[in-house]
């Protein structure tokens, strides 16, 4: 194993973590535990965040090739989404979360529709699933796998990525509209015609 897979690593897995629990956070049915569970998604996007920050901060106090200057290198493709995520999504799970605890009073308090679709709009998970996914060609360069992989893989890798990437957001979309769908008000199941006689 490289040196700098053992710094891009830790990395990973607190993004990746973090693309798992932003994946279950519509689904928590009562208020307190999407308050729970949303600050430990919080916790762990910050501390991704830092993370990521700190390994490029390092790499320019390094001189030389070293290991933090390799792994810093690895996280290039991750700038964009990190930071999408520390604009729009580190202030949607403040929101999520002051949300979850004004309701949290009791236990047992379900989870309002309007909260879960919240909890499932697409500028939260997909930019930490995405972050996620960014950091899987430097860990494949890392490990040395990217050695046995031939020139012309790049390409199809590319256009892969792409489709996870959209698939992803779909997924995402679909199912935050369903959730704000029934946080609508219901309308009454069968209106009254407009020239309808009173008997």
């Amino acid at each position: 194993m490289q040196n700098h897979l053992a710094l891009l690593l830790p990395v990973a897995t607190v993004w990746w973590t973090a693309g798992y629990l932003a994946d279950g956070l519509p689904r928590m049915a009562h208020a307190r535990d999407l308050r729970r569970h949303a600050g430990w998604l919080l916790a762990l996007t910050l501390t991704g965040l830092g993370l990521t920050v700190a390994l490029p901060i390092a790499g320019l106090a390094t001189v030389g090739a070293t290991p933090v200057d390799r792994a810093a290198g690895g996280l290039a493709l991750t700038a964009a989404p990190a930071l999408a995520v520390a604009i729009w999504t580190v202030r949607r799970l403040r929101r999520l979360r002051a949300g979850a605890t004004a309701l949290a009073a009791t236990p047992r308090t379900p989870t309002p529709h309007g909260l879960r679709a919240a909890a499932a709009h697409p500028l939260i998970g997909l930019p930490l699933q995405v972050t996620g996914l960014a950091l899987l060609p430097a860990l494949i360069v890392a490990s040395g796998a990217g050695e046995f992989v031939g020139p012309g893989v790049t390409g199809p890798a590319i256009t892969i990525g792409a489709l996870g990437v959209t698939a992803i957001g779909v997924r995402h979309a679909l199912r935050h509209n369903r959730l704000a769908e029934r946080a609508l008000p219901q309308r009454a199941a069968s209106a009254r015609p407009a020239g309808a006689l009173h008997v």
